[in-house]
């Protein structure tokens, strides 16, 4: 049975599932379309996504502009980040707010970014691997982004700037 908790924005949920260990490890279900539907959340994700990080790196604020907007359930296979969504809806009462939540290994927690919303994370362990699962497909001519830096969001990342590594392409995306 998951647990739904609320963020600092109504949209952005925390989805903290229940964790069975014993003896042998742990069991856990990452997703059940089912219990989400009971709680609300219909969502048809159609992809699953997978990355790997080393420590300081940070990939983001990354979005699709409609019509390829996309729903997002991140989660943390190994390791530990900083993960962020920020409100890119400019109708929103939470525009340019953003949630900051860590995801790790152990927790298992997952972030649950609607439409509408930008999406970065900082790896904060050594290496992180990061599965997320979206409701549109990937389309190059849509993916665009707001700079990490954007004076106007005042993101408070967990490492101090000089231990950031950010690629090139996140680095000139533009300011809101």
């Amino acid at each position: 049975m998951i647990k739904i908790a609320k963020t600092n924005i109504e949209d952005v949920l925390l989805i903290q599932p229940q964790i069975h260990h014993d003896n042998r490890g742990y069991f856990f279900e990452s997703y059940n379309e089912k219990e989400l539907i009971d709680k609300g959340i219909n969502i048809d994700f159609i992809q699953d996504n997978e990355s790997k990080s080393s420590f300081g790196i940070l990939r983001g604020i990354h979005f699709q502009k409609p019509p390829f907007e996309q729903s997002k359930l991140v989660r943390v296979i190994k390791g530990r980040i900083q993960d962020i969504a920020v409100d890119l809806r400019p109708t929103s009462k939470t525009y340019k707010s953003y949630v900051s939540v860590v995801l790790d290994d152990k927790n298992k927690n997952q972030i649950l970014i609607p439409k509408g919303f930008g999406h970065g994370f900082l790896t904060l362990s050594k290496t992180a691997v990061i599965s997320y699962k979206v409701d549109c497909h990937y389309n190059k001519n849509f993916d665009t982004g707001v700079n990490y830096k954007d004076p106007k969001l005042k993101i408070k990342w967990d490492l101090e700037d000089k231990e950031i590594l950010v690629s090139n392409k996140d680095q000139n995306l533009p300011f809101i």
